[in-house]
C-alpha cells in the first residue's frame, strides 16, 4: 500500500500546472505582450513545477463590445472541458475586467490573479476569496513634473491616447490628476483625431513643446494599433521629446523618468502565482500596489534634445551611454601600454649602450629615438630612425671612390676617362645622399607634392648603378627581367627608390657565406599594379621569423638595428602598395610588393628619374 501510495503521489509531482494566461487586446500590443513575455518567464523560473502556460486574448477589449464575450467564455469552457486550469492570470485591466465580469461561468473555484493593471481599473466588489491582485499606481502629476524638471521651458504638452474604453477612462483620469499644472503648462489632447493626422500635428509642434503618450491601441479613425508601431512612427515624424508611463515603451524612443518596472512587476506577480499553485489561498494574498521604479533616462535621448544631466532627479539612471575607450577595450589598452612600457625600456637599455659607440652609433641611436614620435607622425619617425644608415652608404662610396680617384691621379700617366668615371659616380652618391636629405625633410613638412609619377625600371637600374661595385666585390651575380614599357606608378622617387635599395642590400649581405650567389630582379603590371620581385641565393628566414620581419625592431642579423624592414612596410603601405616576403624556390627569400599604376598621365606630368 505504502509502495502505491508513493507512486501515485511521484505521478501527480510530475504532472504539470496549467495556467491560463488572458492578455488584452492582442498577443502583440504594448505594454501587456512585453509583461506576458517576461511574466512566462519568471514563472518558468520561481515554479517548483513544470508549467503548462495556455494563453488566449481578449480581441473585443479593442471596441468594447462586449456582445461576443459570453461566446468567448463557452469557447475558454470547452476548450478546457473537465480539466479548468489550475490558474487564471489576467494580464491588464480589459483581460482583468473580463474575468471578473464572467466569473461565475469562468472556473469560479480557479485561483485568479490579475496583474499588469493599475488599482484603479480593478472591480474590488467583485473580488472573490479566489482573486487577488498584483497593481501598480499611476501619478500621471509626477510624471508631468517630471517633463517641466528636465526641460524647464515646456509650454506645450500634446497628450497622445487612443479611443478604445481603456484609454478613454485614462484620458479623464490624466486631465483630473494634472489640472493644478494647467497654469504652467498647456495640455493638449489629440484622441479626436485619426493617428495619421496625429503624426502630422506631431512634426510641426511649435518650439518648447513635449509628447506624453499614454496608449494608442486604437485611433480615432478605429484603426488598431499592434505592437510599438505606433510610438515607433511618431518618433521618426516628432520634432519634440517623447515621455510615457511605462517600461515596457523604453529603449529608444523615449526620453525616460519615473516608470513602472516590467520586470518588479512580473517578479511579484510571479510570486504570488507560485503561492496560488502551491495551494495557498488567494483571498489571504493582499499586496500594496507598486509605485514608479527610480527613473530612467536614455542618454542618446538626453543628447539629442540637449537635456543636460544635472537636471534628471538624484536617484536617476542613464542608460545606453556609450563607454568609453577604457571600459571598452580595457584589456587590450592594458596590453598596448604594456608593449609601450617594453619598448621604452628596451630603448632605454639601447640608448645606454649605444653610448659607448661610434658617432655612426649615435647617429643610429638618435634615429631609434625618434620612435617616440610614432604617435605623431608615424613615418616620419621611421624614416628618421634611418638617416645614418641610409646617408652612410652613400658617404662610404664617395669615400671610396675619392680614394680610388686619388691613386689614379698619382700614377705618372693618370688614366682620365677612368678618373672622369669615378668622379661621376662620386657626384651621384652626392646627389643620392642629398636625395635622402631632402626627402626627409619633406616628409617632416608634409609635403605631398613630391609624389609624382615614376618608372619602377628606371629605379631599379639606378639602385644596381649605384651598388655596381660593392655588388662586384661581393661576388653577386645579377640577373634582371624587367618588363618593357612597364607601366607608372605615382609615387616619392626617394623613399620607392629607398625600398629597393634597401631590399637590394639586404639580400647581398644575406647571401655572404654561400655560393653561388646569384641575386634575381624582375617587374611586370598585373591588374592594377606592378609588382617588384627580388631573389636571392641566401640561407633563407626561418618560418617563425618570415612573419615578424616587417615588425620595427626585430631582426636576424647580429648587428641590425630592425628598422630597415619595418620602413620599407610603411613606405610601400603609404603608397597603397603592400609588401611580403616567400622562400626561394630552392633556397634564399623572395622580397615582393606590388604598388598601384597611374590611371592617366596627365600631359603636364612626366617620369620621375
Amino acid at each position: 500500500m505504502l509502495l502505491a501510495a508513493s507512486i501515485v503521489c511521484s505521478a501527480a509531482a510530475a504532472e504539470p500546472k496549467r495556467v491560463l494566461l488572458l492578455l488584452s487586446f492582442g498577443r502583440d500590443f504594448r505594454p501587456w505582450n512585453e509583461y506576458a513575455t517576461q511574466l512566462r518567464s519568471e514563472l518558468n523560473k520561481q515554479s517548483a513545477w513544470p508549467l503548462d502556460i495556455i494563453e488566449y486574448s481578449l480581441v473585443s477589449a479593442r471596441s468594447g463590445d462586449g456582445s461576443s464575450e459570453g461566446a468567448f467564455v463557452e469557447y475558454l469552457r470547452a476548450v478546457f472541458g473537465p480539466n479548468p486550469p489550475d490558474l487564471i492570470i489576467g494580464i491588464g485591466a480589459p483581460a482583468g475586467g473580463f474575468v471578473q465580469q464572467h466569473r461565475e461561468q469562468l472556473f469560479k473555484s480557479t485561483p485568479l490573479l490579475i496583474t499588469a493593471i493599475e488599482e484603479r481599473r480593478v472591480e474590488h466588489s467583485k473580488l472573490t476569496e479566489n482573486d487577488t491582485v498584483v497593481a501598480v499606481h499611476h501619478d500621471f502629476r509626477v510624471l508631468f513634473e517630471n517633463i517641466l524638471r528636465v526641460l524647464p521651458d515646456t509650454k506645450n504638452i500634446v497628450a497622445v491616447n487612443g479611443v478604445s474604453p481603456n484609454e478613454r477612462f485614462w484620458k479623464e483620469e490624466i486631465a483630473r490628476e494634472t489640472e493644478p499644472l494647467q497654469s504652467r503648462v498647456t495640455i493638449t489632447w489629440s484622441d479626436d483625431l485619426p493617428f495619421e493626422d496625429v503624426l502630422k500635428h506631431a512634426a510641426k509642434l511649435p518650439p518648447n513643446s513635449a509628447i506624453f503618450l499614454f496608449q494608442m491601441q486604437l485611433d480615432a479613425a478605429g484603426v488598431v494599433h499592434e505592437g510599438d508601431a505606433a510610438l515607433r512612427r511618431l518618433y521618426a515624424v516628432a520634432n519634440a521629446p517623447i515621455f510615457s508611463t511605462d517600461e515596457a515603451f523604453f529603449g529608444r524612443e523615449l526620453v525616460g523618468g519615473p516608470m513602472h518596472s516590467v520586470a518588479v512587476n512580473n517578479e511579484r506577480a510571479a510570486g504570488v502565482a507560485v503561492r496560488l499553485l502551491g495551494g495557498e489561498r488567494a483571498g489571504d494574498i493582499k499586496l500594496p500596489p507598486s509605485n514608479f521604479a527610480p527613473p530612467k533616462f536614455d542618454w542618446r535621448e538626453l543628447q539629442r534634445w540637449h537635456i543636460s544631466e544635472s537636471r534628471l532627479p538624484p536617484d536617476s539612471e542613464i542608460l545606453f551611454r556609450p563607454p568609453t575607450v577604457w571600459e571598452q577595450y580595457r584589456w587590450q589598452s592594458l596590453g598596448v601600454l604594456a608593449a609601450l612600457l617594453a619598448q621604452l625600456l628596451l630603448i632605454s637599455w639601447l640608448v645606454y649602450e649605444h653610448r659607448r659607440r661610434s658617432l655612426a652609433e649615435v647617429q643610429s641611436r638618435s634615429a631609434m629615438a625618434q620612435l617616440a614620435h610614432l604617435n605623431r607622425l608615424e613615418t616620419a619617425g621611421q624614416l628618421s630612425a634611418s638617416i645614418a644608415h641610409e646617408i652612410n652608404q652613400p658617404i662610404t662610396g664617395i669615400a671610396l671612390k675619392s680614394s680610388a680617384a686619388l691613386r689614379w691621379l698619382a700614377v705618372e700617366k693618370p688614366d682620365v676617362e677612368k678618373i672622369r668615371s669615378i668622379l661621376t659616380d662620386i657626384v651621384a652618391a652626392a646627389q643620392r645622399t642629398g636625395d635622402i636629405v631632402s626627402g626627409v625633410r619633406a616628409l617632416f613638412k608634409k609635403d605631398s607634392n613630391l609624389k609624382a609619377p615614376l618608372n619602377l625600371n628606371k629605379k631599379i637600374d639606378t639602385v644596381l648603378a649605384l651598388l655596381r661595385l660593392d655588388l662586384q666585390k661581393g661576388g653577386i651575380q645579377v640577373e634582371t627581367t624587367l618588363e618593357d614599357e612597364l607601366p607608372a606608378v605615382t609615387g616619392d622617387p626617394v623613399q620607392i627608390q629607398q625600398v629597393i635599395l634597401n631590399l637590394i642590400v639586404n639580400a647581398a649581405e644575406a647571401m655572404q657565406a654561400v655560393q653561388p650567389r646569384a641575386l634575381r630582379i624582375q617587374s611586370k603590371s598585373t591588374a592594377g599594379t606592378i609588382r617588384v620581385t627580388i631573389e636571392d641565393t641566401g640561407p633563407g628566414i626561418n618560418e617563425s621569423d618570415r612573419t615578424r620581419i616587417f615588425d620595427p625592431l626585430f631582426t636576424t642579423k647580429a648587428g641590425g638595428m630592425g628598422m630597415g624592414l619595418s620602413i620599407c612596410r610603411s613606405i610601400i603601405e603609404n603608397h597603397g602598395g603592400k609588401i611580403w616576403a616567400e622562400p626561394g624556390a630552392i633556397r634564399g627569400t623572395v622580397f615582393q610588393f606590388e604598388l598601384p599604376v597611374v590611371e592617366r598621365l596627365s600631359s603636364q606630368e612626366t617620369l620621375a628619374a
